[in-house]
């Protein structure tokens, strides 16, 4: 929402229900400025229609920021990304790979993940399980045998509960890599409030 305390912004002409605070404010600062009340404006009202704040809902992070690789493992594990893009609102773990959603809502998740066999000929499986309180809810693999490198890449939709916890687990025989190029990762963001 548009904050009191600066010293630009409206010339409402939005109906007082929508920015009672607002409702008669004039622009403080000279007509130039009006452009940057305008863009303010818009973004208060997108704010209030999706009835959401945006600062607190949304992360993106990556495996690492170094070479190396994950796995195989003999059982599945959590993967914890540990090269943080953002996590407004900190509800992305580091430690666990968790992500624990702070507010019921729709949320986009998107993950990439990719491997390299390191060597011509070499097996590989790239693969990973996008999972909502331990339920499946997107598988993203590729073990095509055809080259050394291999990726997927899934964006899906879901309806999340406040306390839910999403996590990306590695199945067991799989592995991923990495480097400072981040090709595995992991993304959330809400787009609208169901509480």
């Amino acid at each position: 929402m548009v904050r009191q305390d600066s010293r630009l912004f409206l010339r409402s002409t939005y109906p007082a229900d929508i920015f009672p605070a607002f409702s008669s404010a004039v622009c403080l600062t000279n007509e130039a400025s009006c452009g940057c009340c305008l863009m303010q404006r818009q973004m208060s009202r997108m704010e209030a229609f999706f009835n959401l704040s945006i600062s607190e809902l949304a992360f993106s992070v990556a495996l690492n920021d170094t070479r190396r690789c994950l796995g195989p493992f003999r059982e599945d594990s959590t993967i914890k990304y540990q090269s943080v893009f953002l996590n407004l609102g900190d509800g992305y773990s580091t430690t666990t790979g968790v992500f624990t959603v702070p507010r019921s809502g729709v949320y986009v998740l998107a993950l990439t993940i990719y491997s390299d066999a390191g060597s011509p000929g070499a097996l590989l499986a790239a693969c990973a399980r996008l999972r909502n309180n331990g339920r499946l809810l997107a598988t993203a693999s590729e073990n095509n045998t055809q080259d050394q490198e291999d990726s997927s890449s899934h964006v899906l939709a879901v309806q999340l509960q406040a306390g839910d916890k999403v996590d990306m687990q590695l199945p067991a025989g799989c592995y991923l890599c990495d480097d400072r190029s981040h090709y595995n990762t992991f993304t959330g963001f809400m787009l609208y409030s169901t509480d």
